[in-house]
Order: C-alpha cells, then structure tokens, then sequence
C-alpha cells in the first residue's frame, strides 16, 4: 500500500522523543511518499542576510531542531529487530541553502570564521541535476535525506542534531535513491521519521551545512529483516556496503564502523575474525560522513567485487 505525509501541524516536529504518537501505522512493505521542508523550517527561497531572519513556516519553535516528518508506526517492529528503509525516490524542490562561518563552534572557530559567515543561495534543477548560486558557481546534485531514523529508547525529548546508531541525523551522502538503510529499532512500532534534505554535500559536511532543500518527494519502502541484526546503522548501495560507526572522536566513529564491518563480512563470507580484519585492511575503504553534529561519523565502504570466492 502507498501512503503520503505532507507538512503540517500534525506530521511536523523537531525532536525525537519515543512519546510522540505516531501520524500513520504501516504494515511491512508498505511504501510511504513525503514531502518535506528544509532543515531551518523555512517558509520559501531564503536570498540572504542573517540566517536566523529567514521567513519560517507557522509550526517553527524557537527550541525546534531539524523539521522532520512523522513518526511512521510499522506494525510488527519489535526493540532489537531491524527496520529497512529502501529509499525509492528523493527529488528536490528548485532552491536550497548553503550557509558557512557566522556562528560559535569548534569547526568555524578553527577555521577563522565564527564571527564572519556567508549564505549561499542555490536555484536546483532537478531534471538537470544541477545547481547554481548567486555567484555563478554550479554544481552536480546528488540528492538524499541528512535526517533517517527512529527515537532513543530513554523517555523524553531528544536533540535531532547528533546522529545515534539507530539513525537520525547520519548525513551521509551514499544514501541516495536505489540504497536500503537498516536499523536496529530501539522502540516497538519504530516511529520513523525523516527530514532535512540535501541537494549536494560533500564527505564530512565541513562547513555545518550542505545544500539545505525542501524536497518535493520522497518515496521510502519499509520492511523488517529479522534474519539480518544489526547493532548500528548498515546500508546497502547500487554498488557496495556500508557501515557506519557515530561517537565522541573519529577514532570511536571509525572503529565502530570497522567492527560492524567484519561482523558483516564474517556473514558474507562465512569467515572468522582475523580473516575479517585482514580482508578488511586490503579490501575495505573508511570514509568521514560528517564532523559537524556534536557526535562525528565515520563509514567503511565495501565495493561489490572487491573480495570474490
């Protein structure tokens, strides 16, 4: 069955919290079309000045995170089971943001623009799959959603900033229409959400921000694989798979990544774990998703072909 969420006051939110009810109940299999806003909420095409004076959708609050979508129930998603998202279609609407340097944080402060920052303000054609800003500069689009996933199981309110290893803000940019995403579901019923758009992004999100869009579609296809568990987020592409590892450092994101790595290519190939790692150390690429959301992430890439019986 195909159902379809909208911005509104029911199916908009910017936190994560395990008490938020759940705007639609899907069986598995179901497929889910959304429409989203940008990350900032905003109301139309932002050409500039200061970010925070950006015209905002009416369900905008001042302590909001990221505007998502949701939560979506799946009947039958059980704490411990895994949750696959297959991403069927991720289609931006014709403008974006890109804003850099201007705000406190470790990344601008080293980079010597805290108190100096810039909007770049991009027309996107989604047929042409290009951008261009107010400066002439044009770019290729490769679009996917920054925000996949699922509440923690603590009660309460929970940022949308750091990503956790049941999904949420990961940004990484591998999960473009054609990828399934798997999570391990830390809550019964899952209450998926989605959001934060991005029309382009470089590996690590340097600057804080991508090309920040609304999008004009976004096709998901549920599913719970209960004989493929998982610890943290896992992703299959046209071409590889992936493993992402979030923590405090890139060492911790990169280790975690590698270990849910060899985990996965111990059940690939039905070998052990010193043969893992030595696969792994030839065959295996670590990549950064992101520096920029408190808690930084790292993900091992696997290319089909890359070890063959």
């Amino acid at each position: 069955m195909r159902h379809t969420l909208v911005p509104g006051d029911a199916t908009l939110h910017g936190h994560f919290s395990r008490d938020l009810p759940p705007v639609l109940t899907i069986d598995p299999g179901d497929t889910v079309e959304f429409r989203t806003l940008d990350c900032w909420w905003s109301a139309g095409p932002y050409p500039g000045g200061r970010n925070r004076d950006r015209p905002r959708v009416p369900q905008h609050q001042p302590d909001c995170g990221h505007a998502l979508i949701g939560p979506v129930a799946v009947r039958g998603a059980e704490v411990g089971g895994t949750l696959a998202v297959r991403i069927d279609a991720v289609v931006p609407a014709g403008w974006g943001t890109t804003v850099a340097g201007g705000w406190p944080s470790p990344f601008n402060q080293r980079y010597g623009v805290e108190e100096t920052g810039v909007v770049h303000a991009w027309q996107l054609d989604p047929v042409a799959m290009t951008g261009r800003n107010q400066h002439g500069h044009t770019i290729a689009l490769r679009p996917f959603m920054g925000v996949l996933g699922m509440p923690p199981a603590e009660p309460g309110r929970h940022s949308t900033i750091p990503p956790r290893p049941h999904g949420g803000n990961l940004d990484c940019r591998e999960l473009v229409a054609g990828s399934t995403l798997l999570l391990p579901i830390p809550v019964d019923g899952a209450l998926f959400s989605v959001g934060d758009g991005h029309a382009a992004q470089g590996d690590g999100e340097v600057g804080g921000t991508a090309v920040e869009c609304p999008m004009d579609e976004v096709v998901l296809t549920f599913d719970l694989w209960d004989d493929f568990p998982v610890t943290g987020p896992v992703a299959r592409t046209a071409d590889a798979w992936l493993t992402m590892g979030v923590g405090p450092t890139l060492d911790d994101a990169t280790f975690t990544a590698l270990n849910s790595m060899l985990t996965l290519l111990e059940r690939l190939h039905g070998i052990g774990r010193p043969d893992a790692v030595a696969l792994a150390s030839v065959a295996v690429d670590v990549r950064v998703t992101q520096i920029v959301n408190q808690t930084v992430g790292v993900h091992a890439v696997l290319r089909d072909g890359a070890v063959r019986m």
